[in-house]
C-alpha cells in the first residue's frame, strides 16, 4: 500500500523537507581538499541538531552516522572517518532528517575543488537524469515511466545504472512503498497519484552497473574501481506538475 499524504502531512513533509535542503546545501559548502570526512559528518550532525530535527539515518539499521558520505568510486552508504579529501575526489553527500514525525530525504555529489572533465559529464548526467525522472511522477503515469526516463538519459550518455539500489516512498518511515528503480524491470508498476511521496534517486556508475559492499558491511562501491554519482530529491505527486519538496524554494517543474 502506497501511502497518500493528507494536505497537513504535506506540510509537514515541506518543512522537513526544507531542513534536509539547507543542511545538504550548507554540508556540500564545507567539501574541499584537505578536510576530513568526519568533519563533513559532525557538521552536518551540528546543522540538523540546531534544526531542531533528527538523522533519519543514525541507528537505521544499526547505521552509525548522520549522513551518508560517499567518495568516488562509493557509490552509497559511505561511513565517515578520518579519510581526508585531495583535489579532484568527488563526494556523494546524503542527508535524511526527521522532523515533527516526518522525513526529508535528499543528496547531491560534488566535487572537493573540482575534478576531472569525465568525472564532471558524470555529475552532470546523474542530476539531469534525476530531472528528467521527476518529470514523470504525474497523476496517471505509473512509476516505471520515472525508471524509463532516468535509465534513457543515463545509457545514451555512456553511463550505467546501479540495480541493486533504488528510490523508493517517504513520509513517516524512512522507507515506504514504492521502490522506485533507476532502470525499468519486468514487474508490475503502480501508477502515481497525488498525495504520494517520493524519493527519487539516481546512482550511477561511470563504468559498469556492478557493485559490492565492503566489509564494513555497509559501504557500497563499484566493482570496477571507477567513480560513481548520486542525485536525490524527494518529490510531491500533485493534481499537476511535480512539486520538488527538498528545494528551498519549494520548485514546481
Amino acid at each position: 500500500m502506497i501511502p497518500i499524504k493528507t494536505k497537513k502531512e504535506i506540510e509537514a513533509m515541506r518543512e522537513s523537507c526544507a531542513l534536509a535542503a539547507k543542511v545538504l546545501i550548507e554540508t556540500a559548502e564545507q567539501v574541499k581538499p584537505g578536510i576530513m570526512t568526519k568533519d563533513l559528518e559532525q557538521f552536518a550532525a551540528e546543522r540538523i541538531k540546531a534544526y531542531g530535527a533528527k538523522s533519519a539515518f543514525l541507528g537505521y539499521r544499526g547505521y552509525p552516522n548522520n549522513i551518508c558520505i560517499s567518495v568516488n568510486e562509493e557509490v552509497v552508504h559511505g561511513l565517515a572517518g578520518k579519510r581526508k579529501l585531495k583535489f579532484g575526489d568527488i563526494v556523494s553527500l546524503d542527508v535524511g532528517v526527521l522532523y515533527k514525525g516526518f522525513i526529508g530525504d535528499t543528496a547531491k555529489t560534488v566535487p572537493a575543488g573540482g575534478c576531472d572533465i569525465d568525472v564532471q559529464k558524470l555529475l552532470i548526467v546523474t542530476e539531469a537524469a534525476l530531472y528528467e525522472g521527476i518529470k514523470q511522477a504525474v497523476p496517471g503515469n505509473k512509476v516505471k515511466d520515472i525508471s524509463r526516463a532516468i535509465q534513457t538519459t543515463v545509457e545514451k550518455n555512456g553511463f550505467s545504472v546501479v540495480r541493486e539500489f533504488v528510490g523508493h516512498g517517504v513520509g513517516r518511515k524512512l522507507h515506504e512503498e514504492p521502490q522506485i528503480p533507476n532502470y525499468v524491470d519486468d514487474g508490475d508498476s503502480p501508477e502515481l497519484k497525488p498525495g504520494m511521496t517520493l524519493a527519487i534517486e539516481p546512482m550511477i556508475n561511470m563504468g559498469k552497473p556492478d557493485v559490492v559492499i565492503l566489509k564494513d558491511c555497509w559501504t557500497v562501491v563499484t566493482k570496477d574501481g571507477k567513480p560513481s554519482a548520486h542525485f536525490e530529491h524527494t518529490v510531491l505527486v500533485t493534481e499537476n506538475e511535480p512539486e520538488i519538496l527538498t528545494c528551498l524554494n519549494q520548485t514546481v517543474l
